[in-house]
């Protein structure tokens, strides 16, 4: 038996019957890693040592007659995860020995559902692209084609699930780093609605690890199957126990529906702001076919959308607003300088990149009403849908595109070139108000590169897009080898 291409509920599964040890399969996924990761490159620490030492103990504790959610499944962490004893650098040259004292919430949350971690996988620089390279560590490829990205920033992540490098593994999401990589390598992930799982450790180097309410970003898992996600979510959900878990236990609500033929979905594939490329478009429209087959109420428009050229201004600025947080005052001056001199009808996606950039604790409370408005505007489109389906970015995977400033990269639609980070848009819609979004393969390129959409749900009903993930996987099929 094969096992590294194997969901996480099927290992599970035979570990309990007692076809498989865990030490086995650990030896199996090991293996694997050694012999085609040279040219993936995406477990960039390894932790093999302590990985065969925790799967025998899985093996003992099993022996005992214990049982845990993922006992003895072999997993990976995101390079950004602090671990005990490994280094945790962010991608970033004056942090390369970093060495965290303690394992971040996520981590430990693994490790006490009995996951096996294999090692860490590889991110881009400060996790601030849409790609996986670094100085330290180098370039991820995508295992569909090596000159091409894996995304980012959990490109390492998603590349070794493709790969048969785990079951498993844990990412994070700010501006499409869960969801950009599932798409762009095959796989599935869940960005959680917003606060759902703690992310205490998941710190830029040096920390320290407070248990700090971040905006926008989100930890999430990601998985071969849809089953997966929802079995991994489980284990991460949850407030931490330093803060919000001192006094609340979480209950998600079970999905809407069950059945395909019951949700009622809005299916989005165009945006005000970019082109979405033929090969995503085909993606969307395969979905939608499924959906409709399956006797499903399918609208292409709706009076109850908030307005998609607002809602993306909104995100960029919400975004580049964090990013400059930690620049030196000067910098900061000139921004608000190039800011002030923007034209008061520029509306474009570079204006609202500077103007995030030089945004004012003013400017960000006025920003954030406005995102209360969006988030009304999404209550009530939830009222009458279950879910939206739309792309995650415009194109399947890109070339790697190395250029060092990435306002000089251009990202390729159809043989025409928009500016790099425009890609965002789409990935923003639900991180913006703080959705639940689930990315689902949907099927491939001519060029034969995978293509996923992201199943959009009502906050804190993570388990509506999650299901409806499960139910188009029966419908369309899902993960498939490279």
């Amino acid at each position: 038996m094969e096992w590294n291409f194997q969901s996480a509920e099927e290992l599970a599964a035979a570990l309990r019957s007692g076809e498989v040890t865990s030490a086995e399969l650990t030896d199996d996924a090991i293996t694997r890693i050694e012999r085609d990761d040279k040219a993936i490159n995406s477990i960039c620490v390894p932790d093999f040592d302590r990985a065969r030492a925790a799967a025998r103990g899985a093996d003992q504790a099993r022996a005992r007659g214990e049982d845990r959610p993922l006992l003895g499944v072999p997993v990976t962490v995101k390079e950004s995860y602090d671990i005990a004893g490994l280094p945790t650098t962010w991608g970033i040259p004056l942090h390369r020995n970093y060495m965290p004292s303690e394992d971040a919430v996520q981590v430990s949350r693994l490790k006490a559902a009995g996951a096996v971690v294999l090692g860490k996988t590889n991110v881009p620089l400060g996790l601030q692209d849409v790609q996986s390279f670094n100085e330290i560590y180098g370039t991820t490829n995508n295992p569909w084609d090596h000159g091409r990205t894996s995304g980012g920033s959990s490109g390492g992540s998603a590349a070794a699930l493709a790969s048969g490098f785990g079951a498993l593994s844990i990412g994070s999401d700010l501006a499409g780093s869960l969801r950009t990589p599932a798409h762009f390598c095959g796989i599935y992930a869940h960005k959680p609605t917003l606060g759902l799982a703690a992310s205490r450790g998941m710190v830029p180097p040096p920390g320290p690890a407070f248990p700090v309410e971040h905006d926008l970003a989100v930890v999430g898992p990601m998985a071969r199957t849809a089953r997966d996600l929802t079995l991994l979510l489980d284990v991460m959900a949850g407030p931490d126990p330093l803060t919000l878990g001192v006094a609340y236990d979480l209950t998600l609500p079970p999905a809407r529906h069950e059945r395909l033929r019951d949700f009622r979905v809005l299916v989005l594939d165009e945006h005000p702001l970019i082109p979405t490329g033929a090969a995503v478009r085909a993606g969307v429209n395969r979905v939608a076919d499924a959906l409709v087959d399956g006797g499903a109420r399918v609208e292409r428009d709706s009076p109850l959308l908030p307005d998609l050229t607002e809602a993306a201004l909104l995100y960029t600025q919400l975004l580049f607003s964090s990013s400059v947080a930690r620049f030196p005052v000067e910098a900061y001056e000139q921004l608000r300088t190039l800011a002030a001199g923007l034209g008061a009808d520029d509306r474009s996606l570079d204006a609202a990149r500077l103007r995030g950039m030089a945004f004012s604790h003013l400017d960000w409370i006025e920003a954030n009403s406005r995102r209360e408005l969006h988030r009304h505007g999404w209550r009530q489109l939830f009222a009458e849908f279950d879910a939206v389906v739309c792309p995650i970015t415009p194109t399947p995977a890109f070339p790697h595109d190395h250029n060092p400033d990435p306002r000089e990269r251009r990202i390729d639609i159809d043989g025409i070139e928009y500016p790099y980070f425009d890609q965002l848009v789409w990935a923003g819609l639900p991180t913006m108000p703080g959705l639940p979004a689930t990315a689902v393969p949907a099927g491939r390129s001519p060029e034969g590169l995978p293509v996923g959409v992201q199943l959009i749900g009502p906050m804190f009903e993570d388990r509506t897009p999650l299901r409806l993930a499960e139910l188009l996987e029966q419908k369309i099929g899902g993960f498939q080898r490279p």
